[in-house]
């Protein structure tokens, strides 16, 4: 399954318009570039450029030693990225689809998450490990999970999911430069959004951000369900109803700051993910937000998610993702008690 990116990031300073692909490319090869200690590997990503091309053009620029494939082995991969950041390296790797990290999990959290833990702080490991997650792509059966609640029970992980250009571009080169291991999920089908880059613009790691104010109720979402929740605002709007919305953009460490302000300023929540919603990052936020912020809640949190059964085949997939209709009844049902 090979998919082509519609533009090419050009060199040098500035804002441009770029697709959230080209934004992600920008970032790798201003790290590259500005660290000889970082690497980058992963199937299929030297010569290709990777499934989605996040990496065309890198080996060409920097080198078959520094950005190179691998074999079929996700496992591998992940303990090969283990051993060179405990010998100075900056690795960066990346899983071909959501699900085919799986074979590399055991990696992941007894290793990955659990080596600063392990040696009191002595040995870091700064590896970011990229995930091309969630569907709307059309794809098949292991390549749209959502597997971010994996990731975000496991302590010694940090997890970030951007949800625009700007934000991919600023939040991965701040992972590349982040002293303990990042799970980067990438929402597949937002590569080809675009939007403005400021590459001199940076984000905070931790740091969720308001990117939609409102007074009636707060939508809180993070990478793919952000353009779902900030399309449900504008059809609120139309109808008279102020809806605020948040983008996470990191869901471990969590920013129970800027959610709980705006939860508060308005007394009504909404989470959305794509998900299933049993046991899932939705039901870690609605918990946070009905523990922190009872004595504002004018009615109870509600969630959006994916329907808890395995990710739909392509032509009922459109069924199973969130969408505005399934997000606007979740606003009304939150003042059918008055």
């Amino acid at each position: 399954m090979t998919m082509l990116r519609e533009d090419q990031p050009q060199v040098g300073a500035g804002v441009e318009t770029l697709s959230m692909a080209a934004a992600l490319n920008r970032a790798l090869a201003d790290e590259l570039a500005a660290d000889d200690r970082v690497v980058v590997f992963g199937e299929d990503i030297g010569a290709l450029g990777g499934v989605f091309r996040i990496t065309d053009g890198l080996t060409a620029r920097f080198g078959e030693k520094r950005c190179f494939d691998t074999p079929i082995a996700e496992a591998g991969i992940v303990g090969s990225a283990v051993g060179m950041a405990m010998n100075g390296l900056r690795p960066v790797v990346e899983m071909q689809f959501d699900a085919f990290a799986y074979p590399a999990f055991e990696q992941v959290v007894s290793h990955v998450a659990k080596m600063g833990n392990r040696t009191r702080g002595a040995v870091r490991l700064p590896i970011v490990i990229r995930i091309p997650y969630a569907g709307g792509i059309g794809g098949v059966e292991h390549h749209c999970d959502s597997s971010e609640a994996y990731y975000v029970h496991t302590p010694g992980l940090t997890v970030v999911a951007p949800s625009n250009p700007q934000d991919a571009y600023s939040l991965l080169r701040e992972a590349i430069r982040f002293p303990d291991p990042v799970i980067f999920l990438e929402p597949k089908k937002l590569y080809w959004a675009k939007g403005s880059v400021d590459v001199s613009s940076t984000a905070t790691i931790g740091s969720a951000q308001v990117v939609r104010e409102g007074t009636d109720a707060t939508l809180i979402a993070y990478g793919t369900s952000v353009p779902i929740a900030l399309e449900a605002a504008d059809a609120a709007a139309a109808e008279g109803r102020s809806l605020q919305v948040v983008d996470l953009r990191t869901l471990s460490p969590f920013d129970d700051a800027t959610v709980d302000a705006a939860v508060r300023s308005t007394g009504r929540a909404v989470v959305i993910a794509e998900a299933p919603g049993f046991a899932s990052m939705a039901s870690e936020v609605a918990a946070r937000i009905s523990e922190r912020c009872f004595s504002w809640l004018e009615a109870p949190v509600r969630r959006v998610t994916g329907f808890d059964i395995p990710y739909a085949p392509p032509k009922l997939e459109h069924f199973y993702l969130p969408d505005v209709d399934r997000v606007l009844d979740a606003v009304d049902s939150l003042y059918w008690e008055d």
